[in-house]
């Protein structure tokens, strides 16, 4: 079953009781900035650190509905489902501009604001890696997990979004296994190594620290192993992560002898998650003084960054960040985008078939409201015959009741299979207005 026949497959289609909330029509929205629309500057001070989310979603429940944000080193973006998108943009906007200290009125250039269908074609696209810096890059779909993770976690996503987020991770799953996007390596870490390989040329008369030890920094030491390069050291705010890293690929280092270590070393990896400059300019300064004639080569791929960037105009020094990269991969990113109409292709089917659930889910209050007629009718059949039903044995009672309900299930079935159909090609208004008056729903 292909991702949009499975997704169609999991709309509700049990029965609404009294205490659960009937879906009603929800809109959906995205406001975001990417490395296509803002400067790495502008990013940074908008992005939400990982030890930052848990709060900034909790806040964020004032604001919408529903909400989710995905925040990566190219891109933030504030996700939003609501009944009506008035004043969601505003919403969006000034919780923004309140968790971050950011005036967004002087960057509305840089940002992009999109609804409905184009807000859920975006999503699906990034989930593919075909918004990202470095096309198809493979992170994004973990970070896109993570975001709908965080917002499940914090309660702040209901059906509505988390469907959306679920149906991306549906999308990034088969565009990675039915198209070649994948083929070459293209990843943030891989080009970085690129990078310092192009500058040296060959790693294996190289050292180099590696300053952070989450995914990126493990993905880093394993290229760099791969490229033979002399000597790993690895420094982690956690010792014993550290530790591990290093007994796989070289040795630790502590944090608190970052500084030490600087001198010794020709090229600097760093992709941590801290909210500060991990290394800064006098720090860069001191390690040259105890390296004369040696140039340092600092590739920051974090962001926040980890580098301060004054530290690039250390004679000697050349700094490099995340906007930095694309070049590096080129040819591997060329092989991946011809196969872009295939995932474009992947992209519309999925986004079809979220339409026709959310087409399907509006007309479940119309479901729901001829169920209610039919068993309140039930009910008052059952309420005339009650003397007659009292006498007869407990058995008996509950077969005919049985019965009764059987009979109401067959009746309805026609008529709601006739209504999903309909609002699932697309037909649903018409659909529902005839299915009210011929049973008077709304009388």
């Amino acid at each position: 079953m292909c991702g949009a026949a499975a997704f169609l497959a999991g709309v509700p289609m049990t029965r609404k009781t009294g205490h659960e909330p009937t879906p009603g029509p929800m809109r959906i929205a995205v406001l975001g900035t990417s490395n296509k629309t803002s400067p790495l500057e502008l990013r940074e001070r908008l992005a939400f650190p990982a030890y930052e989310m848990g709060a900034a979603l909790d806040a964020m429940k004032a604001h919408v509905p529903e909400g989710a944000i995905l925040s990566t080193c190219h891109r933030v973006e504030l996700y939003a489902a609501a009944p009506s998108l008035a004043g969601v943009r505003a919403a969006l906007t000034r919780f923004w501009s309140e968790q971050r200290g950011v005036s967004l009125r002087h960057h509305a250039g840089e940002l992009y604001y999109l609804q409905d269908e184009e807000a859920v074609a975006h999503l699906f696209s990034v989930a593919s890696g075909m918004d990202s810096a470095l096309f198809g890059e493979p992170q994004i779909l973990g970070q896109v997990r993570e975001a709908l993770g965080q917002s499940l976690e914090h309660h702040t996503t209901g059906s509505v979004l988390s469907s959306v987020f679920r149906q991306a991770l549906t999308v990034g799953k088969r565009v990675r296994t039915e198209t070649g996007i994948g083929r070459s390596a293209a990843s943030i870490s891989y080009a970085a190594v690129e990078l310092a390989r192009a500058m040296f040329g060959d790693l294996r008369s190289s050292r180099v620290l590696l300053v952070g030890t989450g995914k990126m920094g493990e993905l880093a030491a394993k290229n760099l192993l791969a490229k033979g390069v002399a000597g790993l050291a690895v420094v982690g705010r956690t010792p014993a992560r550290a530790q591990q890293l290093a007994l796989e690929c070289g040795s630790a280092v502590a944090l608190a002898e970052l500084e030490d270590a600087l001198p010794h070393c020709d090229i600097v990896i760093s992709c941590t998650n801290a909210p500060h400059y991990v290394i800064g300019k006098a720090m860069v300064e001191a390690a040259l003084r105890k390296r004369p004639h040696r140039p340092l080569f600092l590739i920051d791929i974090a962001l926040p960054r980890d580098i301060e960037p004054a530290a690039g105009e250390v004679p000697g020094v050349r700094l490099f960040n995340i906007d930095d990269l694309e070049s590096t991969v080129a040819a591997n990113v060329r092989e991946r985008r011809a196969e872009t109409h295939k995932v474009e292709a992947i992209i519309a089917e999925e986004v079809a078939a979220f339409r026709s659930w959310m087409d399907v889910r509006r007309a479940v209050p119309t479901i729901v409201a001829l169920q209610q007629h039919a068993e309140a009718i039930r009910q008052e059949e059952l309420a005339r015959t009650s003397a007659v039903l009292a006498r007869l044995p407990d058995d008996d009672r509950r077969r005919i009741e049985a019965l009764t309900l059987a009979i109401e299930k067959k009746l309805l079935h026609q008529s709601i299979a006739l209504l999903r159909a309909e609002a699932a090609a697309g037909n649903g208004h018409g659909a529902e207005r005839a299915v009210r008056q011929l049973f008077a729903l709304d009388a």
